[in-house]
């Protein structure tokens, strides 16, 4: 922890020294459109949404994209923040201080292959940083075409800050929670050589959560450089490393097997005299190369390397005997949990061609490429002993296991290479038509497993985009995705081995529209895969039957007058498996509400020049805790308040701002994971947050 501040220290007095202070400017980056949030943006394209720079008006997904200039402004300093402005997205075993993990359509994220950072995938198993992030994009449903494995709901990508054309010079500090206190840096700008530019990015963090003992703290430092070496050849080079140490709070489990537990949202349960900080390191090491032949044709080669380690301590709170739960008196048996050294190394590169011509009276727009990912996966025999019992009212100190975890050694390697290519086809001035597809060859070897996985997989992708008039589109698409195999849990009899790949398929109806400067869309989906569980009868982890999700999407936002901006996002989903032979055919999927929205409303006061009032109210309806259905999760509002103030102080630009979050001050259950048993996670009570941004 030490060496990391004294670190941070050294970089930030370096780059004073090389970089003195400058008056701030506007970058020349575009603002980007956003379907997921209410404040103010017109993004033409997204990367995630495909190959091309098609306007995401003309593009056949549902796509959102929310700004730096935006989570600035709704104070999102999480992957968590950010997701409360999408109907679409909900957490998926989100427990404070471990990983941040979502589900997309019902369907929850793979970690190895779903989060992406400038559109490789990259590990999300630990808290990603958006110091230096320019924006997050998510696209919702299949992504074969766009990814080739990754999980059915959708992937999350990570757009990098780049150096910008004008000297740019800002700090940020902020106090929340219970006294989490973060504090940034952000400088960019251009050498005397203006061919050569940088963005430098510094943040520090003291983690006081709203969970009473899950603290910890965070440091982070990234840099991005690039050079024009031609006015045709462009070289990025990025580079981050994160430090992260925090005592996680696992969730509650029902109280004998059938009553949700009476608890404050600050209850903690891992707290014994010998629980540890989950600790996690990341790094990535980012290049990218572009060179444009002509206007219309042009080669684009990046790839990216990215390191992971984590030391996962926690005093786990699981079953009570023979209950499956904790007991009618709240006790709970407690379980030394160590996995020590677990490491994963995702690389992925990839090149594509890109070019833009005519055959006749038809109009393409070509992407060629291939791309390769490997990910080697490191852990040694972890200790998972039960050591005694205590109490979620009356805490217990209960001994700790005299075991110690194995060696690591690499235990599963995953390779995949793909050929994928796609044709964006005007067959009229109203009509195009999107044709593509991607040939993925995956390999896996794991220990224990009997044969390794080698197989490979056509995933096509085909829509037709309808626009009548220059502000209105629809499309309808059809697309085939791929995942990986899911994990056994610990108590399956194929405990940590992974399934063999499975495929999906979508269908999707969607609109688009720009009325009066408010971004309109509306999807219609249905998404199929095999489900993946653990079979009653033979204690095995298996995939079996149908699991069928059909949803309705639909968003609107945009600035209505110049003193305001609006937001909306809603989310109708039905769930359920068939053919599974097991208790919850037809039931409904667990931890997914049928109906999710968020509204979000900013207004600038004429009155007081510089000062804006913000706040969203967010709504999730009933979630089924079992697979069962047998209990049900109530429903819930939160209601979040906030203010900004833009000043000058000395000629600076400073910018104050508050928030509080749950207003209302309400309980509620945010997250109800089926994983490991069934938990649940409340969500935070009443906090507060304050900012002064400073550019200078």
């Amino acid at each position: 922890m030490y060496k990391t501040k004294i670190a941070l220290s050294a970089a930030a007095l370096a780059v004073a020294q090389a970089f003195p202070a400058a008056a701030l400017a506007q970058t020349d980056a575009p603002v980007a459109e956003v379907v997921i949030t209410g404040a103010r943006a017109d993004a033409p394209h997204a990367a995630v949404a495909g190959f091309t720079d098609t306007p995401l008006q003309q593009t056949p997904a549902s796509v959102g994209v929310i700004t730096r200039e935006q989570m600035q402004t709704l104070n999102i300093r999480s992957t968590t923040d950010a997701a409360r402005y999408d109907a679409g997205i909900s957490d998926a075993y989100n427990a404070v201080g471990y990983a941040e993990q979502f589900s997309i359509r019902g369907f929850k994220l793979d970690n190895a292959r779903s989060y992406r950072k400038d559109g490789l995938a990259i590990s999300g198993d630990t808290q990603i940083p958006l110091e230096n992030k320019e924006s997050i994009e998510v696209l919702k449903g299949l992504a074969g075409l766009q990814a080739g494995v990754a999980a059915p709901g959708g992937i999350v990508n990570y757009v990098t800050k780049r150096p910008t054309s004008q000297t740019l010079r800002s700090a940020l500090v902020e106090v929340s929670e219970r006294g989490t206190v973060l504090g940034t840096i952000d400088l960019g700008g251009r050498l005397a050589d203006r061919r050569f530019g940088y963005r430098v990015n510094l943040a520090t963090e003291r983690l006081r959560s709203y969970i009473e003992g899950a603290d910890g703290h965070r440091n982070f430092v990234s840099g991005a450089f690039d050079w024009q070496i031609t006015p045709q050849a462009l070289l990025q080079i990025d580079a981050d490393y994160q430090n992260k140490a925090q005592v996680s709070a696992p969730g509650f489990q029902l109280i004998d097997g059938v009553a949700l537990p009476n608890v404050a949202a600050d209850t903690m349960l891992n707290n014994q005299p010998w629980s540890f900080p989950v600790r996690t390191e990341t790094s990535n090491v980012g290049v990218r190369f572009q060179y444009d032949f002509t206007p219309e044709w042009r080669a684009l080669v990046s790839a990216n390397r990215h390191d992971f380690k984590r030391d996962d301590y926690t005093a786990f709170p699981l079953g009570c005997g023979n209950v499956a739960g904790f007991c009618a008196n709240g006790d709970y048996d407690v379980y030394d949990y160590r996995s020590l050294g677990e490491k994963k190394k995702p690389l992925a590169a990839q090149g594509m061609l890109q070019g833009r011509f005519a055959t006749g009276a038809l109009r393409h727009e070509l992407t060629a490429g291939l791309s390769y990912f490997q990910n080697k996966e490191s852990w040694g025999d972890y200790i998972y002993e039960p050591q005694g019992r205590s109490n979620i009212y009356r805490p217990v100190v209960v001994q700790p296991s005299d075991k110690t975890p194995g060696p690591v050694s690499e235990r599963r390697v995953d390779r995949e290479s793909s050929l994928f290519a796609q044709d964006i086809v005007g067959l009229t001035e109203q009509l195009k038509l999107h044709a593509g597809a991607r040939y993925t060859k995956v390999r896996r070897t794991q220990a224990d497993a009997k044969l390794p996985t080698d197989a490979g997989f056509w995933l096509p992708n085909v829509a037709l985009v309808y626009s009548p008039v220059a502000n209105v589109s629809g499309y309808v698409s059809y697309a085939q995705g791929l995942e990986h195999g899911g994990i056994a849990p610990i108590k399956a009899e194929n405990k940590q081995l992974a399934l063999e790949p499975g495929k999906s398929k979508q269908v999707e109806l969607g609109v688009k529209a720009q009325v009066r400067g408010i971004h309109l869309a509306a999807s219609l989906f249905q998404i199929e895969k095999g489900p993946e569980y653990l079979d009653v009868a033979s204690n095995y982890y298996v995939r079996n039957g149908q699991a069928r999700h059909r949803g309705l999407e639909m968003s609107a936002s945009g600035k209505p007058t110049n003193d305001l901006s609006i937001g909306a996002s809603l989310a109708a989903l039905h769930t359920e498996q068939q053919g599974t032979g097991q208790s919850y055919d037809g039931k409904r999927v667990t931890d997914v509400p049928s109906f999710r929205s968020t509204v979000f409303a900013e207004y600038a006061l004429a009155q007081v020049p510089g000062l804006k009032l913000n706040g969203d109210w967010q709504f999730v309806g009933k979630k089924a805790f079992d697979a069962e259905n047998k209990t049900m999760v109530p429903k819930y509002h939160v209601v979040n308040l906030g203010a900004s103030y833009a000043t000058k102080v000395g000629g600076m630009a400073l910018v104050l701002r508050a928030q509080v979050r749950n207003a209302l001050n309400k309980f509620y259950w945010r997250d109800v994971t089926p994983d490991l048993g069934g938990f649940l996670f409340p969500g935070a009570e009443r906090t507060y947050r304050l900012s002064a941004q400073l550019d200078f």
